[in-house]
């Protein structure tokens, strides 16, 4: 089959690997029908992490079930479903906790697994046209059957959830005020689930003016860091106190602006845009201070965070990779029944042989390029 996969430092090929197969009696195997680039691949192809080549990518998944293993119940061939990133196996005790994004038996004892990610367990990624998924009744959310909502349901696998955790663990609640640091994909669906859940105003912090545009189309104010100090312009539309809840969309890798390095500047920002006593939901990746990993200064930024300051103010903090089960079922029956719409931020949808170009001008933040999805079975322009 097809897959995307890793050479080296800014450079992906669309090459034949072997077809996955069922290995255990709890899989199922998915022709993938679309998969899509997310913003957590570009840490890996730009070097900064330590994927090896000849890794495929691609966690954010959905298909049609083609082969089920014997142990397999519920899911069946024919089957059109999508795969949270984490893969779990629904019967530790995270698991039952719900905390899938946590499990302790997929990735040899350490917690969470993905799919064609770095670190994250043996399973290769899904920018192919076919996919091994393991315990796949827990595994496999069932959608109804056909092509509509393509681009909503595939934002199931993650950026959804992912931006819906944020709020979760902001504790979001109706009629209050968020700001939200990065308009990036994970960023525009934290704002648009802090609406959801009955945010009284939004500001989306960036410095893309397409991305920003994006955040005022669903009723954000967007708020360009370049015009002036971030957390200032907030006060400043907030009568001075800071908005309620804030969430990073960022993470580590916002650590140079005007050429200074400057570890943890979206979270010490962040805490200056929050008013006293107020939240902050974290989702943006922050690595372990191990060698390999990116500059030093990002390895440094959990020493340079300003904890006084956020111990000042009575601030709490939440953060980690989203548990996608825990949301993703509602998620998608709201998308049924009308009341959410995430697909608003999918700018591409391409063949699988357009991903290295897709990759370049994702990663470039070339103007436009916002989310992009990859479509195996789509026929490559001449």
């Amino acid at each position: 089959m097809r897959a995307v996969v890793y050479q080296e430092p800014y450079s992906v090929a669309v090459q034949d690997v072997s077809d996955p197969r069922i290995e255990d009696p709890t899989d199922v195997v998915v022709r993938v029908t679309t998969t899509a680039i997310c913003g957590s691949d570009l840490h890996m192809y730009e070097g900064r992490t330590a994927a090896e080549p000849g890794i495929v990518f691609g966690h954010e998944n959905m298909g049609v079930v083609e082969e089920a293993g014997p142990g397999v119940a519920r899911v069946r061939p024919g089957d059109r479903v999508v795969m949270p990133f984490n893969v779990a196996c629904g019967f530790c005790k995270n698991c039952q906790a719900g905390n899938t994004g946590f499990c302790l038996t997929v990735n040899d004892g350490f917690a969470g697994g993905a799919y064609g990610y770095v670190s994250m367990g043996p399973y290769r990624g899904g920018q192919a046209e076919y996919l091994r998924v393991p315990f796949a009744d827990y595994n496999c959310l069932q959608l109804p059957k056909g092509e509509e909502h393509e681009d909503d349901f595939a934002l199931l696998a993650d950026i959804f959830p992912t931006g819906y955790h944020a709020t979760e663990l902001a504790g979001v609640s109706p009629g209050e005020t968020v700001c939200v640091f990065g308009a990036g994909p994970v960023g525009l669906m934290a704002a648009y689930s802090a609406f959801l859940r009955g945010a009284s105003r939004v500001f989306v912090v960036d410095r893309q003016p397409d991305r920003l545009a994006l955040a005022e189309r669903i009723g954000a104010v967007p708020v360009d860091y370049t015009a002036a100090d971030a957390a200032e312009q907030i006060k400043d539309l907030t009568n001075g106190e800071g908005t309620d809840k804030g969430i990073d969309a960022v993470g580590y890798q916002a650590t140079v602006r005007e050429g200074e390095e400057q570890p943890a500047l979206v979270l010490n920002t962040l805490v200056e845009a929050v008013r006293p006593t107020g939240t902050l939901g974290v989702v943006g990746l922050y690595v372990p201070g191990d060698p390999g990993g990116p500059s030093e200064a990002a390895r440094r930024g959990e020493l340079l965070f300003k904890m006084g300051r956020f111990f000042e103010k009575g601030q709490r903090m939440g953060t980690g990779q989203a548990n996608v089960k825990a949301y993703n079922r509602h998620l998608r029956d709201l998308i049924i029944a009308g009341r959410a719409a995430p697909g608003f931020v999918v700018s591409h949808r391409l063949p699988l042989e357009d991903a290295p170009e897709a990759y370049d001008r994702f990663d470039k933040r070339t103007d436009g390029w916002t989310k992009v999805l990859l479509k195996p079975a789509m026929t490559k322009a001449a």
